[in-house]
């Protein structure tokens, strides 16, 4: 017989029906044991039996009353079943199925058969039942015990006879028995079997472990529920292993959610306690919090900055620091050791090692002492071969000490946190050099002009995509006029970075040539689908890096002229921006915004507007108008109420629509430029009607003069006289009618004529002898700066001459 039958016993020796008739049912119902008396009564031998389906062998299929009696005796009831026999004869029997556990704690079944006038209380069932090694008690309908197995009486450390007539509540420590007792209650009502889990000690002396219960009802003759039976297995190792499975599951899931270093450590502390520790610090490299690449790990005395901690208690009266603190670890103690070799380590509070670090580190020993600690455990947070950092787990609530298994699952732990923790290191790092990239490339200080009072923002997002391409930039052009753009380059991360500073430069360049906005935007498309089609270029062979060429940026660029108090625009894929007129209405400019930059070939248009003076020019990127909640239109709304609510500054503006309109961790960068207009009364700027006439240069001296002597400008009137006479002359000789020429008085002199001449002047070398050609070059030695500006009709030459005291 299989040697997991113990009723085995000589069958020789045995009358056939006192052999004992027992078999060995696994949970799938294949045949796992047989007994000689069984090979006898049935006539299979052994081989033949084991490992066969009971209903195939016996005749037992489901769907007739053989297959029913099997079944209700598998149940754990009594029944009675006509079995086939091997030569095909039916056999009557009595079945009762008792629980049972191989060696390897895998439940079973012992079925024992009676023949046909067999008493009930047959000294084989009696005898199956008292040799069950796994833990089965029968209880009367008062909930008294009544029987045990060996099993029983092994695991609870009482006899048979110490437990007959107790309750359930007298033989199992108070925080199971009340579980099993209302099961208990349930069935005898019900019926019904009922299997649960509970956790607990079978006696005060064990060690605590889970337990599978099952009880089930025990029939009499008329089908009443007369007795109750009690079985438990002990699962301990097997829920332990789902434990950790789902634990492991639980760090891939759970640990690693932001890209920030002392948040990811946090929750590996957060995951940890509880289910496997009692108490747990996560210190890590300092360089890791700057995002800088870790060093291999030192050999002597290391610093290491606390990351996270966490424990059962409230408060965590354990720590000994706060996270952010620096900790120092010297060379002899199990952490220093644990981050040179990268290996984990178990220790108990009496080993040699712990010992000599209580003994170092006084303040950590009354902290295990106080604490009660018992069992502790070091792990290397290890991450593409190298140490980030240590994680320190304590038990002092649990009476366990950690295992070599616990060992296992800790350093699993440890690997995947630390995985974590390199991404976030990563990602800080190119944060950091994307937003230093994109500070160095945003205007430090915005230059000085007398156009506008301006006050700027720019906010990073906070995600895993990284810092995005926003950027604004105020150009001062000429004739006191300026230049207010923002724009978007579409992506995040260093490649949108370095794109929007190639644009910010672009801009200014042909700011300087003194586009129309229009033209502007045209040349900037050009370069964009310029940039693109170099990104397309193949890489050279060898070379594994994939470039993404789905370059696309929105930009919106407004001139504002304090002279003639008008606005001009023209945007490519950007929203409007949102005028607030001094009464304190809003409106968004009707401005039709041309394509994205990028896409190519498609016209952009020109919007005009006045403003008055004291009015606020607000410009911003989509993402503080658009996000996960609202749309564009909602965002445009909330933007419009904001902005009527009176505010004490500029800069109060500026804040306050970052805190009402933006989430705590913006998905989206955020630029942000408004604008009050001021502007140049007629006291300010003097423009006189020049005729076509060679005399009329002395004229325009003269007026020049007699202009700067108002001003209280004496000081400059040689320069502005020179100045004049050269750019009059010019323009009478080589431009043509009419000529205007415009004086404005702001922080500099400001000399402008203008001609209907498209041409554009330019410098030459005047050779010794020439009469003409250095009118230029002395406007260019005498001014500070000057240049031509062009329109449909002709064009303006100015120069811009320094006022003392008042040097740029």
């Amino acid at each position: 017989m299989d040697d997991a039958i113990p009723l085995g016993g000589d069958a020789g020796g045995l009358p056939d029906r006192a052999a004992p008739v027992t078999a060995v049912i696994d949970d799938r119902g294949v045949v796992a044991g047989w007994s000689p008396g069984a090979e006898r009564m049935f006539g299979y031998p052994p081989r033949a039996a084991i490992g066969r389906p009971v209903d195939r062998l016996l005749g037992a299929d489901a769907g007739t009353d053989t297959g029913a009696g099997v079944r209700a005796a598998l149940d754990g009831r009594r029944a009675t079943a006509l079995l086939r026999h091997r030569d095909g004869r039916r056999l009557e029997v009595r079945l009762r199925a008792y629980p049972w556990v191989d060696g390897e704690g895998r439940a079973q079944r012992l079925v024992v058969a009676t023949p046909p006038g067999r008493p009930d209380a047959d000294p084989t069932e009696e005898a199956a039942f008292a040799q069950c090694r796994l833990p089965v008690m029968v209880f009367d309908s008062a909930l008294r015990a009544v029987r045990a197995s060996a099993g029983a009486q092994r695991e609870l450390g009482q006899s048979e006879e110490r437990m007959a007539g107790r309750r359930v509540t007298d033989i199992l420590p108070p925080h199971v028995c009340r579980e099993v007792e209302d099961s208990m209650s349930r069935v005898l009502g019900t019926g019904e079997t009922e299997q649960f889990r509970v956790r607990g000690r079978a006696r005060p002396a064990s060690r605590e472990r889970i337990w599978s219960v099952t009880v089930s009802p025990l029939r009499g003759p008329d089908g009443r529920v007369r007795q109750l039976e009690l079985s438990a297995l002990d699962v301990t190792e097997q829920y332990l292993a789902r434990e950790r499975l789902t634990l492991l599951n639980d760090v891939s899931t759970r640990i690693g959610t932001t890209l920030d270093v002392m948040r990811t450590a946090q929750e590996m502390a957060d995951l940890v306690v509880g289910r496997l520790a009692d108490f747990v610090t996560v210190d890590l490299l300092d360089s890791l919090f700057r995002g800088i690449e870790p060093r291999p790990s030192p050999t002597g005395t290391v610093t290491l900055r606390r990351a996270a901690q966490q424990s059962v208690l409230p408060g965590m009266p354990e720590a000994l620091a706060r996270p952010g603190d620096l900790n120092d670890y010297p060379r002899s103690t199990p952490p220093a050791r644990c981050l040179a070799t990268g290996e984990a380590s178990l220790h108990r509070t009496i080993d040699p090692a712990i010992r000599a670090w209580q003994r170092a580190d006084a303040a950590r020993a009354g902290m295990l002492r106080n604490s009660g600690v018992h069992s502790i455990m070091i792990i290397p947070l290890r991450a593409r071969a190298v140490t980030l950092g240590v994680a320190l787990l304590f038990r002092h609530r649990r009476e366990e000490p950690f295992t070599e298994d616990d060992l296992v699952l800790a350093e699993e732990i440890g690997a995947r946190a630390a995985v974590a923790v390199d991404n976030a290191r990563r990602y800080t790092l190119e944060r950091e050099t994307a937003l230093a990239l994109q500070r160095s490339l945003l205007p430090r200080r915005i230059a000085a002009q007398e156009a506008v009072e301006v006050a700027h923002r720019y906010l990073p997002a906070r995600t895993r995509a990284g810092l995005g391409g926003d950027w604004y930039d105020v150009i001062p052009l000429s004739g006191a006029r300026v230049a207010l753009v923002v724009g978007d380059v579409v992506g995040h991360g260093l490649r949108a970075s370095a794109t929007m500073g190639r644009l910010r430069t672009a801009v200014r360049t042909l700011a300087d040539v003194d586009l129309p906005p229009d033209e502007l935007l045209t040349q900037l498309d050009d370069l964009v689908t310029h940039v693109a089609s170099e990104e397309e270029t193949p890489p050279p062979r060898g070379h594994d890096l994939e470039v993404p060429t789905d370059l696309i940026a929105t930009c919106l660029y407004v001139v504002y002229d304090p002279v003639s108090r008008r606005c001009t625009a023209a945007a490519a894929g950007h929203p409007p921006p949102a005028v607030v007129t001094p009464a304190g209405t809003v409106d968004f400019v009707g401005l039709r915004p041309g394509p994205p930059l990028g896409l190519g070939g498609l016209p952009f248009e020109t919007f005009t507007w006045d403003m008055p003076p004291g009015g606020l020019l607000t410009l911003y990127t989509d993402g503080l108008v658009q996000g996960a909640s609202h749309d564009l239109g909602s965002g445009l709304a909330r933007l419009r109420r904001y902005l009527e609510r009176p505010a004490e500054s500029l800069e109060a503006t500026c804040d306050d629509l970052f805190r009402t309109l933006l989430p705590t961790r913006p998905q989206d960068d955020v630029a942000l430029l408004l604008a009050r207009t001021l502007a140049f009364d007629a006291g300010h700027v003097a423009t006189w009607d020049l005729p076509s006439d060679p005399a009329a240069v002395a004229d325009a001296r003269a007026e020049v003069a007699a202009r700067l002597a108002a001003w209280d400008l004496e000081d400059v009137a040689f320069t502005a006289e020179l100045v004049v006479s050269e750019l009059v002359t010019n323009a009478l000789r080589y431009g043509q009618p009419p000529v205007q020429l415009r004086l404005i008085r702001g922080a500099s002199l400001i000399c402008e004529v203008y001609d209907s001449s498209g041409t554009s002047p330019h410098l030459r070398r005047a050779r010794t002898f020439d009469e003409g050609g250095r009118g230029l070059l002395l406007v260019a030695q005498f001014a500070r700066r000057w240049g031509t500006r062009h329109r449909a009709e002709g064009k303006t030459i100015w120069a811009e001459v320094e006022l003392p005291g008042r040097a740029a």
